[in-house]
């Protein structure tokens, strides 16, 4: 028996108890420990029933990741059939989440019961992957092929209450839940046999369903080939005996394991966790506690901040001189929670109280009391400076001054302080409150504690926190200027930007590159580059376009006219009128036009991100390069199927990427230096940055 997993008894109920911290994972150690105390249980004449149930926090969250990483196939078809086979009533008793290869496990049993809060998923999606061990065979005799395929295919998990309802949880237990399991075990005991098996039960589904479930996975998982094999998987579940629809499950979880899009998405998941180890952070690393928070700023940043906030349960006070615009800005927050009522993510009461947990003030009263300061003004130095210093005689010892800014440098707002180690920059992304990413930036004087705690408050917003370096735009805008650069430049030499952006699109980015300049507005992108026009390379060449469409005042959505123009609702399409200016701008600065394909689209765009990232790693802003991937995958929408840009390289091969860049240097000029990193990388063969 393994010490991972334990056989008790409780009256003539025998209790298998899995402790594998923190989540339960189902690794093969675990699973070898579940089928010998099935064995022994099966053979005690005084035990008439089993219970399965998690220690901790939750039932089974899932199989143990470094398994798949290693590109080890599960195992579990034993044990699958020990559990189901069992001549004794076995029940599953659900608390947390019983997520992938938990509910698979929790499937093979003979009944389900739950705590009201708990989950039950198949999340394999998100790595790429089907469920590997007879999930996608028991879910649709359990709880129908419909709910089957849309649970595969998206990934999201369910309610215990709409578990219950579909068929996959028999009971919700009210109170203790092993006291509870164990009395509906006796309960079912007492009942007699058969037990039910979920293979036993048909799956009913017809080409209509199918159909619409590969039309749902190619909506929802766009490019993704995950999605599309798990359809496959709960058709085979429908038209074959069921052994045979496992021989056809596990051909396609195999062929999904050796897949790119699977290593990539299994590496993503892996650099996310990664980001947060820091050197010189450790268990001994004592954060502060952010019990209460404050907010210089009631713009979109400023809200969205304290929107943060306010759905974690800290209080936190927005304030700003200007009460149009903080009143602007609280209607915005209550917009926005009225909108997540709509859809039904909380309650009206949920959103009363998120709003009563922001307080809006027009000054600085109460500043003092709080454990950390957020300033989210307008991205102007000067400004900012001012309000640094004005905080500096406002906060309290030990408070946090956290700064905003996409590229500002926090040396400079921690210099006019009297404490600089209190100072670090927290780069949300808009929207703040839905937006994963949190750019932790390290000024030359922040302190390790500081860094802690803002590692600790990033997790604690549920979202993913990276350190990195105070250099003008970070890791994230700054590797997303030379992209933007060179998709100026390929609709000066031909291309149109809608064609740029569907090429992107296509290739997996969420958006295109002037969907995103016209949605941000182009008056942004317009100031930060006048802003930085010093940074230019000396005699460089600079795209023309943008300076024209911001002084004709085509400044995007907000206008209604920008790089592409809007309908009423906001409804892009191409404007002749860019085309014209687009050609008109190229011939007279002598740009020769031509037709440019889609290769060429996304390989001057992806590569420009590549190339400056390689500099931002070996400069030392990044502390990994998976780092970068996952700035990029939780904050610029890369696609998650890519790892992001620097595993993408390694991908392509570092060799050819570093051809390629070298080729865009000898045709474009010296914008395409290659990154002296990716130069000795690709010259010593390797194939990854390390």
């Amino acid at each position: 028996m393994s010490g991972l997993v334990k056989l008790t008894r409780r009256g003539s109920v025998g209790v298998i108890t899995i402790d594998n911290p923190p989540v339960n994972a189902l690794s093969g150690a675990v699973a070898e420990g579940l089928e010998a105390c099935l064995t022994m249980a099966a053979s005690d004449r005084e035990t008439c029933a089993v219970v399965v149930i998690g220690a901790g926090r939750t039932f089974v969250a899932g199989a143990d990741i470094n398994e798949l990483r290693a590109r080890t196939v599960p195992k579990l078809h034993d044990l699958l059939t020990a559990c189901e086979n069992l001549a004794k009533p076995v029940v599953m008793a659900i608390h947390g989440t019983a997520l992938g290869g938990g509910l698979e496990l929790a499937m093979a049993g003979h009944y389900r019961v739950a705590v009201a809060s708990a989950q039950v998923g198949q999340p394999e999606v998100n790595l790429g992957l089907i469920p590997g061990a007879e999930g996608t065979q028991r879910l649709p005799r359990l709880a129908g092929v419909a709910k089957a395929i849309e649970m595969c295919v998206t990934g999201a998990p369910v309610k215990a209450g709409d578990a219950l309802a579909v068929g996959i949880v028999d009971r919700i237990i009210e109170g203790d839940l092993l006291e509870g399991a164990v009395a509906f075990a006796a309960e079912v005991a007492g009942n007699g046999d058969p037990w039910p098996r979920a293979s036993e039960r048909p799956a009913v589904g017809d080409a209509a369903m199918f159909e619409a479930g590969r039309e749902m996975a190619r909506r929802v998982r766009r490019n993704q080939t995950a999605a599309l094999r798990a359809v496959a998987a709960v058709e085979a579940a429908a038209t074959l005996p069921y052994a045979e629809g496992c021989r056809v499950e596990r051909e396609l979880f195999v062929e999904c394991l050796e897949s790119a899009q699977a290593r990539a998405m299994i590496h993503a998941f892996f650099a996310e966790r990664e980001a947060a180890k820091v050197p010189g952070i450790g268990k001994e690393t004592a954060a502060r506690t952010v019990a209460r928070a404050a907010i210089v700023g009631a713009g979109t940043m400023g809200g969205g901040i304290a929107m943060a906030f306010a759905n974690v349960g800290i209080p936190a006070r927005i304030m700003d001189a200007d009460e149009a615009a903080l009143a602007r800005g609280m209607e915005t927050i209550r917009r926005n929670y009225e909108s997540s009522v709509r859809k039904g993510r909380f309650t009206a009461e949920a959103m009363e109280r998120r709003m009563a947990m922001i307080r809006p003030q027009p000054d600085y009263s109460g500043f003092d009391e709080a454990d950390l300061i957020i300033e989210a003004v307008f991205e102007d130095l000067a400004l900012k400076k001012r309000i640094f210093a004005e905080l500096d005689g406002i906060a309290k010892p030990g408070c946090v001054l956290a700064s905003n800014t996409s590229s500002l440098d926090i040396d400079e707002l921690a210099a006019v302080t009297g404490r600089p180690t209190d100072v670090v920059g927290l780069h949300f992304f808009s929207p703040a409150n839905v937006m994963r990413l949190v750019e932790i930036v390290r000024g030359k004087a922040t302190g390790m504690d500081v860094l802690a705690t803002a590692l600790a408050l990033a997790k604690g917003l549920k979202k993913v926190g990276v350190v990195v370096g105070n250099c003008f735009g970070f890791v994230g805008n700054r590797m997303l200027l030379p992209y933007m650069r060179e998709a100026q430049f390929l609709v000066e030499e031909g291309a149109t930007p809608w064609a740029v952006d569907q090429a992107l699109y296509e290739w997996g980015m969420a958006m295109g590159v002037f969907a995103v300049d016209d949605m941000a507005g182009i008056d942004v992108g317009w100031r930060v580059t006048e802003a930085h026009k010093h940074l230019r390379q000396t005699g460089g060449r600079v795209p023309l376009v943008m300076e024209k469409l911001y002084r004709m005042g085509r400044l995007g959505q907000k206008t209604g006219r920008g790089w592409y123009k809007y309908d009423e609702n906001r409804k892009a399409s191409p404007d002749v009128e860019v085309e014209a200016l687009i050609g008109e701008t190229a011939r007279a600065a002598g740009i020769e036009r031509r037709e440019i394909g889609a290769k060429e689209i996304v390989e001057r765009c992806i590569y420009a991100l590549v190339n400056e990232g390689a500099r931002i790693l070996e400069e030392g802003y990044a502390l990994r390069a998976s780092d970068i991937d996952t700035i990029y995958l939780t904050g610029y929408g890369f696609p998650s199927y890519r790892g992001g840009p620097m595993w993408y390289a390694g991908e392509v091969g570092l060799a050819e990427v570093y051809r390629r860049v070298c080729e865009f240097r000898e045709r474009h000029g010296a914008l395409w230096e290659p990154a002296p990193l990716l130069a000795r990388l690709a010259g010593e063969g390797k194939r990854r940055f390390e």
